[in-house]
């Protein structure tokens, strides 16, 4: 058994499949509501293609799954409001996160072709409307944030935006993105790919679990918790999605395998080794694990299978 599939000890028996089920569900249903396929020029049809029938889910799942952490559990009624502020937040960073492949996936990024097992959206649509299905993904997601009548506060509404726009922006996904780019071809220490990944693919996840810890109440150590959470399984999301890119085949994966050691961009695995890098994806589950259990939360149970699901999956 190796790391990736050693399962922390003292994690409370949770059938993540039965909690996934209506969960994916309600996700899927009401990104098709709101996603709507009638915006100009087929341009409906490519953010629609983008977004719809594919992927795992898992940023979603995390909002969804804080929210359940957070939730009240000493028999006060659960606030039907902040309950469709966390779904609006499990879109909207779901939309953050097509948008974010279909820009990078163009010929001016990865210049990949496969995608959640399809052809990529340029390829499928032309590069400019990929373009303009990428922009209009990202700000269909804070419209999403910012609903007209009934809704959350005005500063849970600021407070989620800020959020995701902090995540998506220079200081997250973007700013990351940035020195990926840059570091083609070039020997990145651990420090500088760690704080690559950090921003490209960390940045999100975490701000996932922020976001469904902000559409209820808790303190700030239990708050500070899942923050430290979110930042160990956002970077074990991204080593165990480095060690998938050289032992999976591209059908397993949905997109195009080797394409990192390809195009010579520094990774984990070219870093450290494979057996290290698994070893490091197991630190950093048991670093996920002891977060939730220093945040005190008494239903923690989604988020704890949710990191044994990133750590052990094989594609």
């Amino acid at each position: 058994m190796n790391a990736l599939q050693q399962r922390v000890p003292d994690t409370p028996a949770f059938n993540l499949a039965a909690w996934m089920a209506p969960q994916l569900l309600r996700v899927e249903q009401a990104l098709s509501h709101w996603v709507a396929a009638d915006a100009p020029a087929g341009l409906g049809e490519a953010m629609r293609y983008a977004v719809l029938d594919g992927g795992k889910r898992l940023r979603p799942l995390l909002v969804l799954a804080a929210r359940e952490a957070v939730a009240p559990t000493d028999g006060a009624v659960r606030s039907a409001v902040l309950d469709d502020a966390a779904l609006r937040s499990a879109c909207a960073v779901e939309l953050i996160h097509a948008y974010s492949l279909v820009h990078d996936d163009m010929p001016c990024m990865d210049n990949d072709v496969l995608r959640r097992g399809k052809p990529t959206v340029h390829v499928q649509f032309g590069e400019a409307r990929a373009l303009l299905a990428g922009d209009a993904l990202q700000a269909l997601a804070f419209e999403l944030l910012t609903p007209d009548g009934p809704g959350a506060s005005a500063p849970v509404q600021a407070r989620l935006c800020r959020l995701l726009g902090r995540a998506a922006g220079s200081a997250g996904m973007a700013g990351g993105q940035a020195i990926d780019l840059a570091s083609v071809g070039l020997a990145l220490d651990e420090a500088q790919l760690r704080q690559m990944h950090r921003l490209k693919t960390g940045a999100l996840l975490q701000a996932s679990v922020m976001m469904g810890a902000t559409c209820g109440q808790t303190d700030a150590p239990a708050l500070a918790a899942l923050q430290d959470y979110g930042a160990a399984l956002g970077l074990a999301f991204q080593v165990v999605d480095d060690i998938l890119d050289v032992t999976a085949d591209s059908a397993t994966l949905g997109k195009t395998a080797g394409k990192d050691a390809a195009a010579h961009k520094p990774t984990y695995v070219s870093l450290m080794g494979l057996v290290a890098a698994q070893a490091y994806a197991g630190q950093l589950h048991q670093q996920a694990h002891a977060a939730l259990r220093a945040s005190g939360l008494p239903q923690q149970g989604a988020l704890a299978a949710l990191a044994d699901m990133v750590v052990q999956r094989a594609s």
